[in-house]
């Protein structure tokens, strides 16, 4: 028989691994699609960089194939899991985030294209940093670190060399990031 203390805090042993289990589920989505979305911010940023003109199509390429690649993630991972990481109110959501990141940019804001870029990746990692609320600090540190970093590009870049800045520090920083969170 145990008594009432071990019996508390057997009961603690089992929530502290239910919960780490869950990080560890959360991260392991998390990181695919942060690696996948760091892939295609990074193409977009240089392809942006060298064709300029066309800039509008290579990011509307991204969103389209970022949802559907995060879909396709959500669905392999469905079978593992207890449900869906990206389903309808996520796609919702998103959407959303998008509208209202449109609206606040062009609409209201009439940003030339470094503040645009600038504004994007800081809008997006406000997002990370919300994540990090919830689903661990990983989330929080890899938000910090790009929006930093973003703004020291954004300051002190010159030139023609924001764009590969931004493909580095935004796109390669999704990577970097999604990579130490499958190592955690």
């Amino acid at each position: 028989m145990i008594d009432s203390q071990q019996a508390s805090a057997a009961l603690s042993d089992i929530e502290d691994m239910v919960r780490r289990v869950r990080q560890s589920r959360v991260y392991d989505v998390a990181s695919q699609m942060m690696i996948m979305w760091g892939v295609l911010v990074f193409v977009a940023n240089i392809a942006t960089w060298l064709w300029p003109r066309e800039a509008q199509y290579f990011w509307l390429a991204v969103y389209v194939a970022g949802i559907a690649g995060s879909f396709a993630i959500s669905a392999s991972n469905h079978a593992r899991s207890a449900g869906r990481s990206f389903d309808l109110r996520m796609l919702i959501a998103f959407l959303l985030f998008i509208a209202f990141g449109y609206f606040s940019s062009e609409v209201l804001g009439h940003f030339t294209p470094r503040q645009i870029g600038t504004f994007w990746t800081i809008y997006f990692m406000l997002f990370y940093a919300l994540a990090g609320l919830w689903f661990g600090y990983a989330f929080m540190v890899i938000a910090v670190c790009i929006t930093t970093l973003t703004l020291v590009g954004h300051y002190f870049a010159t030139g023609h060399l924001i764009l590969p800045w931004m493909a580095a520090v935004n796109g390669g920083g999704l990577v970097v990031g999604g990579v130490w969170m499958r190592r955690g």
